[in-house]
């Protein structure tokens, strides 16, 4: 059965749409028939990440607008042959959405797919609000600093009060994702721990993905880092996708000192 998955944060700049594109590649190379879905609308970013930009002809806006069929606007990954990606409008307004066509739109994606990852926009106005209402399961990603954890609260608060699982007085099942993290920083006091985000939160966490230079490459080559073997980044979001598919992965330890992670082995529920 499809399952719907938003990637979320509230905040803009957490890398967000950078976990999107890693995770949609790595869960495609798991054999799982993947779409990404851009909903940020009028500042999409997820088809430069994933090097499909100069294949834009119809985006999303188009499709729900009755311009084009979904055919023709769904893109096949050149890379990885189980994905494919649904961009957002870069001209039209964000507000031109509904609950009505977002619905009809997720309902055919469903058909075909095993699972549509929507990348939600930054903020909490009606982007995000139609982001997230459908979704099954969300994965909150948040850096270790207070205003972003602080933001991803508020955002928790607001999935659990308005997707349409809630309305129903049903749960999305929500993960949180720790993003960015330094490892010596931590260790030095100068950076939130996983053991901070995790106490303000109080959800489990599904992945933690340290800082790194690497990232910053892959993203601007186009080429999602999830396909890079050697890449302990690219490792930390293969690791997502195997738990989003209900393996029991241990965490990477990312510490200069022994132990630093070791609490983490029975925190993903």
């Amino acid at each position: 059965m499809a399952q719907v998955i938003t990637i979320t944060s509230g905040k803009g700049g957490v890398g967000k749409s950078t976990t999107t594109a890693n995770i949609a590649t790595a869960l495609a190379k798991l054999g799982k028939k993947v779409v990404a879905v851009d909903f940020d609308i009028g500042l999409r970013n997820l088809d430069m990440i994933l090097g499909l930009e100069n294949r834009i002809v119809y985006d999303v806006v188009d499709v729900m607008e009755g311009h084009c069929n979904l055919a023709q606007a769904i893109i096949k990954d050149k890379r990885t042959q189980n994905l494919h990606f649904l961009p957002a409008s870069q001209t039209k307004d964000k507000n031109v959405l509904n609950k009505e066509k977002v619905e009809n739109l997720v309902e055919e994606l469903k058909k075909d797919f095993d699972y549509i990852l929507i990348d939600s926009p930054a903020g909490i106005e009606s982007g995000f609000e139609h982001s997230i209402y459908l979704a099954d399961r969300a994965l909150i990603v948040t850096t270790p600093e207070i205003s972003s954890v602080r933001d991803a609260d508020r955002v928790i608060g607001i999935i659990d009060a308005k997707s349409k699982k809630a309305q129903e007085g049903e749960e999305v099942q929500k993960h949180i994702i720790v993003n960015r993290i330094k490892p010596e920083l931590v260790e030095k006091g100068e950076m939130l721990s996983i053991d901070d985000v995790l106490h303000i939160l109080a959800l489990p966490l599904i992945g933690v993905v340290p800082d790194d230079e690497d990232i910053v490459k892959s993203t601007n080559l186009g080429e999602p880092i999830a396909l890079n073997e050697k890449s302990i980044v690219g490792e930390a979001f293969r690791r997502i996708a195997k738990r989003i598919e209900g393996e029991d992965v241990e965490f990477l330890d990312l510490s200069t000192k022994k132990g630093f992670l070791g609490k983490l082995k029975g925190l993903f529920k």
